[in-house]
């Protein structure tokens, strides 16, 4: 077994070794969802927790970790009677991120089920977690049927596994442990939600910190006992401390003042529910245990809604999770009269704390922290003039206010990862046929399996009420579901598409159909095209977030160069196609269709449009002309590409008009 690297060799990461300690201390907090760029010590904080936790009785010989004190009487393994147990460490459980459904909630032998009668059941990551920890790496890009099972364990603390009649319970209470980069895309907000606290982590820019890092990363991976014992005093303090502040944890008082404070601040950042308001009481109770303390003071409160508001007060997607903290401190200000405590100076009292910021900072308004710099962009009219067609380069404009849009989906069955789009071949949705199973049986297709195996039961020496049901004769149940595709943008930044107005409609437009790519779980790619070339400004990626903020900052002026932006697409295509050949693309192009520069720009246009429409790429040209004289160009490259155009008020879902469902993308040319 490999040494793990000492907690408290760390360098720096305050929040993130506080987040974790204090979900240590007192496990009802509700887990902890740690942000940030990659190499910033997410995974090895987390791992080395486990060396920090209490140890845990249990039942010997229990698979499913019941406490010997107050045993599941539902357990699989029981029934069990109280007494005394054995002693173990906590464990920290790995959920890979793709992992199959029976890894994680155990596995049924259907065979033994149906031809003997009994529940042989293995059970899978949530039962080894249970009161410990599950730890998922990368939870962003879990696959939506895990989070589910994630969701309704979390909520019931319990997990259920159902075959066609045969079902097998037990409890599963973990602390949630996740770690994300917000650059590969976000999380469900169920999900979201379900996380207790949430820390952002960053490399530090200090240079004798960063040498730091270096040196004990380094140290630790040439000889990893002999750094581990280097920290052994540290840890063990460490670990004593957290052992105290348990102990201390159930004298803590919550008094009627800093209760007061925690709903006053959950209202005044209008936060969803009351999950935030328990778990910023929870959060406050041990922040309090581990300083010490049996009075929760102001502070606390204030460092409580810091850890389990910033991810609770997202409106949408493309929203920055953060808080004005100078919105925090008077909301507390406002709301810190006498506690019940009748000395006024006394615990339970407090006044404002010191602010971080200068005394010369500006407030910032609430809401103003995911801006991005385009906010500075002058407003129409306002500095460089504004060009219909050619020109120089234009500053970036704002995007118009998202709305929701047609669904746009790519037709026939797919295979692809499972999503919210186009129709698919999944593990998951309605039942649709049977067929054998290829490998492992995971979702058995009970009357095919009996029409199987009736036929040979005479043969087979039948005598008894039970099935005779062989290997041969089970069915694997066929289900039509959802698939999440591959959104590829191909915007039209030209100069025809520079006035101001103009620009704004289409990039609320491309933001809307992103903001849908996002509730849909597709991966997302944004080619531009201005000028004599055309750029992968993002390339496929999860990270719907990403892509909203290029299209913020993107420019435009110069000439039209469609036939660069499909050529370019073919090529990202062609090379998505290799590495994941699954996922099936969407085409989105997004122009007025007037193809300028070189011979022939428009014929050049028609062929490299046909290279997709010859690959069976389904597309869609969302027509951006306007205006009394409207050449129709655009519907011309829709043609050309076998696919369907829409102008930018049909995409809109509340428009009577021009009702979009499937894209064409067939291999003929449409007539």
């Amino acid at each position: 077994m490999s040494t793990p690297y000492p907690f408290t060799a760390v360098v720096g990461q305050d929040d993130l070794r506080l987040g974790l300690l204090l979900n240590a201390v007192s496990p009802a907090v509700g887990g902890v969802l740690v942000r940030g760029e990659k190499g910033t010590a997410k995974s090895t904080a987390v791992r080395a927790l486990a060396a920090l936790m209490p140890e845990v009785s249990v039942v010997s010989g229990c698979r499913f970790s019941c406490d010997p004190a107050s045993p599941d009487p539902a357990c699989p393994d029981g029934p069990h009677e109280p007494g005394t147990g054995v002693s173990r460490n906590a464990r920290t459980v790995e959920l890979p991120v793709g992992a199959s459904e029976d890894r994680l909630v155990g596995a049924l032998d259907i065979e033994r089920a149906l031809a003997e009668g009994v529940k042989a059941f293995e059970p899978g990551l949530l039962a080894d977690a249970h009161r410990g920890i599950l730890y998922v790496d990368e939870v962003n890009l879990l696959h939506d049927h895990l989070v589910d099972l994630l969701l309704d364990a979390a909520a019931m603390g319990a997990s259920y596994v159902e075959r066609e009649g045969v079902s097998v319970r037990h409890a599963a209470r973990f602390l949630l442990v996740g770690t994300m980069n917000p650059e590969e895309g976000e999380l469900r907000p169920q999900l979201l939600d379900r996380f207790g606290l949430t820390v952002e982590v960053a490399a530090s820019r200090e240079t004798d910190l960063r040498v730091e890092v270096v040196r004990r990363r380094l140290a630790y991976d040439d000889d990893p006992a002999a750094f581990a014992a280097q920290w052994a005093d540290e840890e063990g303090a460490l670990r004593a401390r957290i052992v105290a502040a348990r102990a201390l944890l159930p004298q803590v008082r919550l008094g009627d003042g800093a209760l007061r404070q925690i709903a006053a601040t959950c209202a005044a950042f209008e936060v969803d529910g009351m999950r935030a308001d328990i778990v910023m009481a929870r959060t406050a109770t041990a922040l309090a245990a581990w300083a010490g303390r049996t009075d929760v003071l102001a502070e606390d409160v204030r460092q409580a809604a810091l850890l389990a508001l910033p991810h609770r007060r997202r409106r949408n997607p493309f929203d920055a999770p953060g808080l004005d903290e100078d919105k925090l401190d008077d909301t507390l200000e406002q709301n810190s009269g006498e506690d019940d405590d009748p000395d006024p100076d006394g615990p339970g009292g407090g006044g404002r704390p010191p602010r971080g910021d200068g005394p010369d900072t500006p407030p910032q308004p609430e809401g103003e922290a995911g801006d991005t710099p385009a906010q500075s962009v002058p407003e129409q009219g306002q500095g460089q003039g504004q060009q219909s067609s050619g020109g120089g380069e234009q500053q970036p404009v704002r995007a118009a206010e998202p709305f929701r849009t047609k669904t746009l989906s790519v037709p026939g069955l797919g295979e692809g990862a499972a999503g919210r789009r186009s129709r698919a071949r999944t593990e998951h949705g309605r039942t649709t046929g049977a067929r054998r199973p290829q490998g492992a049986l995971t979702k058995l297709h009970l009357a095919a399996t009996v029409r199987a195996a009736a036929p040979h039961q005479r043969a087979r020496g039948r005598s008894g009420r039970g099935l005779v049901v062989r290997r041969d004769d089970l069915r694997q149940a066929t289900r039509e579901g959802r698939e999440g595709n591959l959104v590829l943008f191909v915007v039209d930044a030209s100069g025809s598409m520079a006035a101001r107005q103009r620009m704004s409609a289409v990039k609320g437009a491309v933001l809307s159909l992103l903001l849908d790519a996002y509730q849909r779980r597709d991966k997302v790619g944004l080619i531009t095209f201005r000028g004599r070339d055309a750029e992968v400004v993002l390339p496929p990626t999860s990270s719907v977030d990403a892509a909203a903020a290029r299209l913020e900052m993107l420019p435009t002026g110069g000439r039209t160069p469609v036939a660069a932006g499909l050529l370019k697409a073919h090529e990202l295509l062609r090379v998505e196609r290799l590495r994941d050949p699954s996922r099936r693309p969407l085409l989105v192009v997004v122009t007025d269709g007037r193809a300028t520069g070189g011979p022939d720009p428009v014929a050049l246009a028609s062929r490299a449009a046909r290279l997709h429409e010859a690959e069976g790429t389904a597309s869609v040209v969302v027509d951006c002309e306007s205006g009394p004289v409207r050449l129709g160009l655009a519907g011309s490259l829709a043609r050309d590409l076998g696919g369907t155009a829409v102008t930018l008020d049909e995409l809109r879902a509340d428009s009577i008009a021009g009702l979009v469902k499937d894209v064409q993308g067939t291999s003929r040319r449409a007539a």
